[in-house]
């Protein structure tokens, strides 16, 4: 079993960033994030086990970084947009997909919103 646990959501005009972060309580081989906007499905933002892959929304603007020693992942956004507002789910399993169905560990999710 292992634990995660988000951080760093909150409100942030349009162009500008912010700063997500999980502590997991174990090591375990890929880690992620999904989106999921109001009324809507969790989609990759992205995820990270060797090398970063991102989904499309979040490709150019966002960036992943894990620090395998501390157990964190963390998820720099930049020029969020309205369309990034939703909660953001810290995500882990001993394999890395694309599909949120997939994935067996999960946070309670961070609340982001964009808006003017």
């Amino acid at each position: 079993q292992v634990l995660l646990q988000e951080s760093g959501g909150g409100s942030v005009q349009p162009g500008g960033s912010l700063r997500l972060s999980c502590a997991a309580s174990g090591y375990i081989y890929c880690m992620g994030w999904f989106h999921q906007s109001p009324g809507g499905d969790r989609t990759l933002v992205a995820r990270l086990a060797e090398i970063p892959v991102y989904g499309d929304d979040a490709r150019g603007r966002f960036t992943i970084t894990r620090d395998k020693a501390k157990n964190t992942l963390h998820l720099q956004m930049d020029n969020l947009t309205p369309e990034d507002t939703g909660v953001y789910y810290c995500t882990a399993a001993p394999s890395c997909y694309d599909s949120a169905h997939l994935w067996t560990y999960w946070g309670q999710g961070t609340q982001v919103t964009v808006s003017s």
